[in-house]
């Protein structure tokens, strides 16, 4: 975890120092250079860029203490045993600045029992920061103050966390557990004891605790496995310990710990992995089987839409609608029961779920969707008392389904504003508020939504996987039409989806078209959105595109073509048509070209074939980023282009951009560059030639190098000056040559079967 939160802070700019026990082998340094070494390996990766790791310094606590001296916030994150950080603490009270802030990366001990002993300096700075692992990818961060900690110091650590680390900040209670921890533990203890009521296998569970709940893939013993059962037991034994409730396990699990199959780590735990193959526990047994995932005849899931699918839970006549049922209920009654013990407000345990276990819905909203009548009835059923909470809400937890409004917790009986920050900017939020919150809907299709937020276009694109259809086509011409018409700043691209920017082009219609031969349907088709990309580029108005997640071909290309772009750290950006069998042709070839030959303009001695080399190296590998970073490094971001590192700022980021440019904008130049011609041609043939003599491409894929090394060059003659619309026709021409070949036609059909790529 240590060196998971010092990949994080490196990731986000920050120098940090990276101390750990001093190792025994003669190397004093080695136990924390292995924890850097592993960061950098990590699978996810727990850098967003390998070469972030130079910012951290590396030491032991026994000789290196002082390094901390001029260090505005240490984090503790070492043995989860009382003792050994209250003499930590004891020995950085001495040496550490008056400002800097201690915080504890405990996921359960008391934060204010750790303190004690100390001075009232360090009280004041002091509180618990719990990131949950791996903590580049998970969003919450609970923090956890004490009755000594110092408004400033919360404030302080708010700020840092939430804007440079990028996490969604929960305040808990400093009590056992915390929020997250709390509950989620409390649901896996839960399923495994209805698991062995209700005969179930692991399988089985995994597949009724995960999506069909709105939850992660990997529900309850796939997330036990990647967590670790051994951290899973410590825990449950020390929250049943403090707070006098029963967190035991069963006595199967206890042995799995005690023969050290514990999970991922170990290769082993609720499920192994076997050669490619994966093997499940039978829990009655102790022994490991061949997986069965459960089939349709015996498991027909809940499907539809949030309301739609708690609807049919409610309803479910099975032994497995029995069992999601009672474990709903059940989990519900402890949340209601334990969030005023926990938690300050009802709104901080639903974002502790979701951003902490990676929930799509929190237990409150989930209780709203199963209804005040259901959870009554249940809870009788079950000779469950109806706590105070419970009673409360008259009109749901949150008002009425109003997100903004919810149940207040504690001595008042009123519903009570979500705190919101003004520096955030949500489409969920602004379609909640509606016209009071002076933003208003301009244009709106089943595909895209055209907002004015406060004199800045943001348009919204909601198609199946954001993909770029006709009718997004259509939104955005509306969409520049509106801005000049109605005067106003500018234009945001971006959208509320939590994983897809946009898939790229909606492949479906492109197959269609060619299927039946519409070769100049396909023609307007690719023209117009050449056009769509050049009008980004041309606007008279400054055009802010804010990508982040899954960011792919078309999107791409839209990207590349706005003035500014406002990207979230998690970027996954790339041109990734050759995956189906044709080059980018929206304007993505000829902008890598435009942009990668003007980088090597202001230096006489450089080899221009250099920029082309490496516009057809990302092109032909469908190279995707890993990061924003990642990105900016690839040259799929440029230098002014910015990051934003949480999530939640992202969109209002992005209007801030096209504020900060509107004022005196001018649209950027046509522009020209001196093409290669056949001598660039002919290396880039070569290199294609020689990667299919070593058997690493096809002979479809040196069809497909060469068509982008033709329009990389613009064609076989001799150098010479192009525009950027020579190279846009040189793209349609070779998209629409690939498409009619059967390769290409085959990988697109793969693509829209399986989602996968075909190499053929």
């Amino acid at each position: 975890m240590g060196s998971g939160i010092a990949a994080l802070a490196a990731s986000a700019g920050l120098p940090v120092v990276l101390l750990d026990v001093p190792g025994r082998d003669g190397d004093r340094n080695g136990p924390a250079k292995s924890g850097l070494a592993r960061a950098t390996k990590a699978r996810p990766a727990a850098f967003m860029d390998v070469a972030r790791a130079a910012a951290v310094r590396i030491g032991n606590t026994d000789d290196d203490l002082g390094l901390l001296a001029d260090c505005d916030l240490v984090i503790e994150a070492i043995i989860e045993q009382a003792e050994p950080k209250r003499r930590l603490y004891e020995r950085l009270d001495q040496i550490l600045k008056p400002g800097c802030i201690v915080a504890s990366n405990t996921s359960g001990i008391p934060i204010q029992s750790l303190s004690e002993g100390r001075s009232s300096r360090f009280r004041e700075r002091f509180l618990g920061m719990h990131f949950f692992n791996p903590p580049r990818y998970l969003h919450l961060l609970e923090i956890i103050p004490t009755g000594d900690t110092a408004p400033e110091t919360l404030d302080a650590v708010r700020r840092v966390s939430d804007r440079i680390l990028g996490k969604g900040i929960v305040v808990a209670k400093d009590v056992p557990g915390f929020i997250a921890n709390r509950l989620g533990v409390f649901g896996m203890m839960l399923a495994i004891r209805l698991m062995q009521q209700y005969d179930l296998t692991i399988d089985q569970v995994d597949l009724l605790t995960g999506p069909p709940l709105f939850r992660a893939k990997s529900a309850t013993f796939r997330t036990a496995d990647l967590s670790g059962i051994d951290v899973i037991a410590h825990v449950t034994a020390e929250l049943g310990a403090s707070t006098g409730e029963d967190f035991s396990l069963p006595q199967w699990v206890l042995d799995l710990v005690a023969s050290g199959r514990v999970g991922e780590k170990s290769g082993a735990g609720f499920y192994k992995k076997v050669g490619k193959d994966i093997q499940t526990l039978d829990w009655k047994t102790g022994e490991y089987q061949p997986q069965v995932k459960p089939g349709r005849g015996d498991f027909k899931l809940p499907t539809g839409t949030a309301r739609e699918r708690f609807a049919e839970i409610r309803a479910w006549e099975s032994d497995q609608g029995d069992f999601v049922r009672e474990y709903l209920l059940r989990f519900s009654h402890y949340v209601l029961a334990t969030t005023p013990k926990i938690s300050y407000d009802i709104a901080s345990v639903d974002r502790a779920m979701e951003w902490g276990y990676a929930w799509d819905i929190g237990p409150f909203k989930q209780m709203d969707l199963l209804g005040a009548d259901f959870l009554r009835a249940g809870f009788a059923k079950m000779g469950l008392d109806e706590p105070e909470l419970f009673r409360r809400a008259t009109r749901g937890f949150y008002d009425v389904g109003d997100a903004s409004r919810t149940i207040a917790v504690g001595a008042a009986s009123a519903y009570v504003e979500v705190a919101a920050d003004p520096d955030t900017l949500s489409i969920a939020g602004m379609r909640r508020a509606g016209a009071t919150s002076g933003v208003e809907i301009l244009d709106e299709s089943a595909d895209a939504t055209l907002w004015n937020v406060h004199d800045v276009a943001l348009l919204e694109v909601h198609s199946k996987m954001n993909t770029l259809g006709a009718a997004v086509f259509a939104a955005i011409d509306s969409a520049f039409d509106l801005v000049e018409s109605r005067g106003l700043l500018g234009l945001v691209i971006g959208n509320d989806d939590p994983r897809t920017f946009t898939a790229g082009a909606d492949l479906s219609l492109i197959a269609a078209l060619s299927s039946r031969k519409e070769w100049d349907s396909l023609d307007d088709a690719v023209r117009r959105f050449q056009g769509m990309s050049m009008r980004i580029r041309q606007a008279p108005f400054p055009v802010v595109v804010a990508p982040f997640g899954l960011t792919l071909g078309g999107g791409s290309e839209f990207t590349l073509h706005a003035d500014a772009v406002q990207a979230h750290a998690e970027l996954y950006m790339g041109l990734v048509e050759v995956g189906v069998g044709l080059i980018p042709a929206g304007g993505g070839t000829k902008e890598l070209l435009f942009r990668f030959t003007a980088e090597l303009a202001p230096y006489r001695e450089a080899d221009p074939f250099e920029g082309v080399r490496r516009a057809f190296q990302l092109i032909a590998m469908a190279t995707t980023s890993t990061s924003a970073l990642d990105a900016r490094s690839l040259g799929f971001l440029g230098a002014h282009d910015r990051i934003t590192m949480n999530r939640d700022r992202l969109l209002a980021d992005a209007v801030r951009r096209v504020r900060d440019l509107a004022p005196d904008y001018v649209p950027p130049l046509p522009r020209t560059i001196q093409a290669l011609g056949k001598e660039g041609l002919g290396n880039l043939r070569y290199a294609a030639w020689a990667m299919r003599e070593a058997g690493q491409i096809t002979e479809f894929e040196v069809r497909l190098a060469n068509e982008l090394a033709y329009v990389l060059t613009a064609g076989d003659g001799p150098a010479r000056v192009v525009t950027e619309q020579d190279v846009l026709d040189l793209e349609r021409d070779a998209f629409l040559r690939l498409l009619g070949t059967r390769e290409t036609q085959e990988r697109i059909a793969s693509m829209l079967k399986t989602g996968k790529p075909l190499r053929n």
